[in-house]
Formats: C-alpha cells, structure tokens, sequence
C-alpha cells in the first residue's frame, strides 16, 4: 500500500482463519454507486473470496458494499466483482492457487489516489490447533508484558 491509501474496511477474521502467505494488491472495477458507498465506509469482506472463472479472469465474490440512497440505479450489494492484475500476476496466481489447499482471500479495501483498490492475501487454512497456539502464544506474551510492566513499577 502506498502512503496515500486509506484503509475502509479490513478483514479480521482472515486473520485469524488463515496462515497468509503471500499478499498482492488488486484493483477493482465498480460501477458508480459502488465507489460513493466505498467510500462513505459502506462495505464488508466477511465471507468474501476471490476466484478465477472459465477465461483466466479474477473475481472476488460475496464482498458486500451497500447499496447508496441517492443513486438512481443502484448496484446489487453482493454482486461479484471483476478485480485487475497484470497478466503475468495473474498467471503467477494461478499456479499458486491450483496447489492443495490455497485460497485468496480479501484482506482490506482501501483508496489510493481515489481509486478503489483490494488488497488479496494468498492464503492457507489453519487448522484448529494452530489456531489454539496463536491464542496461547498471545496470552503469554500479553501476562509476560504485564509482569516486566509491574516489576519495572516496584523498582523505582
């Protein structure tokens, strides 16, 4: 992302259900309606996915951007979109999706330079006991930081 770029909506759970490989940043093509609701922060990337269809082109599904009130004809909030990538990121993308157990999957919608753009994680699914570890891990560093902070506290 650049410095300009402001982030809209982000998705959290990715996070948390996936190990993220790799990530690319995507542009989107969206009607007019779509870009107002972007921006007044009118979407959401729960549940969303991206996939490739029949002609080699990327789409990401079941992304929801509200419909804007004062459009005259509004768009259909779950509608899939097309995303944008050079050719050569999409072949690339391919290859690495058609492996065992990958997926992409939308991490941010952000603006930069006005412009809407969605940032993709490459992505692998965690299993459950990953994802206890994770939580684990965590929680020991957070007691550990509480502990430094409390003996730091006595000693001046």
């Amino acid at each position: 992302m650049s410095e300009k770029s402001k982030v809209m909506a982000r998705n959290r759970k990715a996070r948390h259900e996936y190990s993220i490989l790799s990530t690319l940043e995507v542009g989107l093509v969206l009607v007019g309606s779509e870009i107002k609701s972007i921006r007044a922060g009118k979407v959401s990337l729960s549940g969303s996915y991206a996939s490739f269809d029949d002609n080699f082109e990327l789409w990401v599904h079941h992304m929801h951007i509200a419909e804007y009130p004062e459009a005259r004809d509004n768009h259909d909030p779950y509608r899939r979109r097309k995303l944008l990538a050079h050719a050569s990121q999409l072949r690339k993308i391919r290859r690495m999706v058609q492996e065992k157990g990958h997926t992409l999957i939308p991490l941010d919608v952000h603006l930069s330079d006005g412009k809407a753009k969605l940032e993709l994680g490459f992505c692998r699914g965690k299993k459950q006991y990953d994802k206890r570890a994770e939580m684990a891990k965590r929680d020991a560093d957070l007691n550990l930081r509480r502990v430094i902070k409390r003996e730091s506290r006595g000693h001046e």
